[in-house]
């Protein structure tokens, strides 16, 4: 098995009622290698009810310990990188900053967005650069004068772009909330 764990076998044990290696036996015998990620967790929530949640990591546990995925990778073979930040500003100043091509290019200069779609205050999705990668970001109220940005760079091509998105998003929430605080 994949030593790479997000979460113990102990708490998968716990909330399913079986560890990974029991689930991977299982899935073995069903065939689930051949098939696709969202088919594997709609048949452990249809099949064994198994919740949304768990059978999505007993699902990319699966992938991991069969080679199917790398960790940080998804099924596609492209990478992923997160990062969030709170912030002392309504969620509709914080959401502004993202979709105002002005105010984004004070804490984010040079970088190329063309927004998707948007939910204002909620959901923003944006095509990066030359449009081989995507950013999704996700906005929370934490109260009248705090608010949250959650944000995913996906599509991109290995674990080394990952790592460097990761802390290239990190440095710039950071320039964010230092300009939506001033």
């Amino acid at each position: 098995m994949n030593t790479i764990q997000r979460t113990s076998n102990e708490a998968v044990e716990h909330a399913t009622g079986r560890g990974y290696e029991a689930w991977f036996d299982l899935l073995d015998a069903w065939g689930a290698a051949e098939r696709k990620h969202g088919e594997i967790a709609a048949w452990l929530m249809d099949e064994h009810g198994v919740d949304g949640w768990w059978a999505q990591t007993v699902t990319v546990e699966f992938e991991r310990a069969r080679g199917l995925r790398e960790p940080g990778g998804g099924r596609d073979g492209l990478f992923s990188a997160s990062a969030s930040k709170t912030v002392a500003v309504p969620v509709e100043r914080l959401f502004g900053a993202f979709v105002d091509p002005a105010l984004r290019a004070r804490w984010l200069p040079g970088a190329e967005l063309r927004e998707r779609t948007s939910q204002p205050g909620r959901t923003a999705r944006f095509d990066w650069e030359d449009g081989a990668t995507r950013l999704v970001v996700g906005f929370t109220a934490k109260g009248e004068a705090k608010s949250q940005v959650a944000l995913e760079h996906e599509r991109l091509p290995d674990a080394d772009a990952a790592e460097k998105a990761r802390a290239y998003w990190r440095e710039h929430l950071v320039a964010l909330k230092e300009m939506l605080e001033e």
